[in-house]
């Protein structure tokens, strides 16, 4: 076999056993510093259950998804972990594999696997009230996407409320998020809310490109205006003033995607779904 340089064929394999060592993974953006995160963690947690990956970037396409699940069902993949924002999961109906969700609704899923976002907007909210802002701004998710996330826009919403101060939602578009080029959104929010002294952005990119859009027009951070992120990716250290943050447990949420699926090919029931907390973690950002 050495001296052949034998492959073994995976799917030669597959028919044989009636099983396959693959699974399937469908993210939105494989260049974005979460999911990137994500599967890196996800690739190591499948390969010590003895799992290949075999990787789809959606793009948010339709026709994209819709080939991903072909190739999916034709890999004969043992299961399948989708991560994609835009992914309607009745389309997996005749998959005949196991799925399980990622930060996302479950319709079709076996189970899904999530952080507290309610937590999340409610941590970042105070937090900026905590640290003296009466003029909140919260740049949200993209608009007519429903999602887990949308929860921290909610919790942003109810915090303002019931403390009593000023508060403004600013939702993304499709374009914005594949890109990850939000400056124009960010410049004109700035624009349109002089008064803004506190920022709820739902991504640490988002806060990032903020933090670049303050510095453009002479805004003071965290002096004049106080950034919240969400994530805790490594961009949160890097930039300057560092981000203050909600830290995602994005390790633990992938190797247990990985674990609640294998636990389902192998026959055994698991949770519907599983909830990881979240925490704060306060850097320069509203120091």
């Amino acid at each position: 076999m050495r001296q052949l340089n034998y492959q073994p064929n995976e799917m030669a394999r597959s028919l044989s056993k009636q099983k396959s060592s693959t699974l399937g993974v469908i993210l939105p953006h494989i260049m974005h510093p979460y999911f990137a995160e994500f599967f890196g963690h996800l690739e190591a947690a499948a390969s010590q259950q003895g799992y290949r990956i075999l990787v789809f970037n959606s793009q948010g396409m339709d026709e994209r998804e819709e080939e991903c699940i072909e190739i999916c069902k034709s890999n004969r993949v043992a299961g399948v972990i989708l991560g994609s924002g835009s992914f309607h999961t009745e389309k997996f109906k005749n998959l005949n594999c196991p799925l399980s969700t990622m930060e996302r609704f479950i319709d079709e899923g076996a189970a899904g696997v999530e952080c507290d976002n309610y937590m999340g907007g409610t941590l970042a909210t105070e937090h900026l009230i905590e640290k003296g802002c009466r003029n909140l701004l919260h740049f949200s998710g993209v608009r007519e996407t429903s999602m887990p996330a949308d929860d921290r826009q909610r919790a942003f919403k109810a915090v303002c409320e019931s403390r009593g101060v000023n508060w403004t939602v600013v939702t993304s578009e499709r374009d914005d998020y594949d890109r990850m080029d939000y400056y124009t959104m960010i410049k004109e929010a700035l624009e349109q809310y002089p008064e803004t002294d506190g920022i709820f952005a739902s991504s640490d990119v988002i806060a990032a490109q903020t933090i670049q859009v303050c510095r453009e027009r002479g805004i003071d951070v965290p002096g004049r205006v106080k950034i919240v992120g969400f994530d805790d990716v490594l961009i949160a250290s890097l930039t300057a003033p560092t981000i203050t943050t909600i830290h995602q447990p994005v390790k633990e949420m992938a190797e247990t995607a990985v674990a609640v699926l294998t636990r389902v090919i192998n026959g055994e029931t698991v949770p519907a779904q599983t909830m990881f907390p979240v925490s704060l973690i306060e850097r320069e950002s509203t120091k």
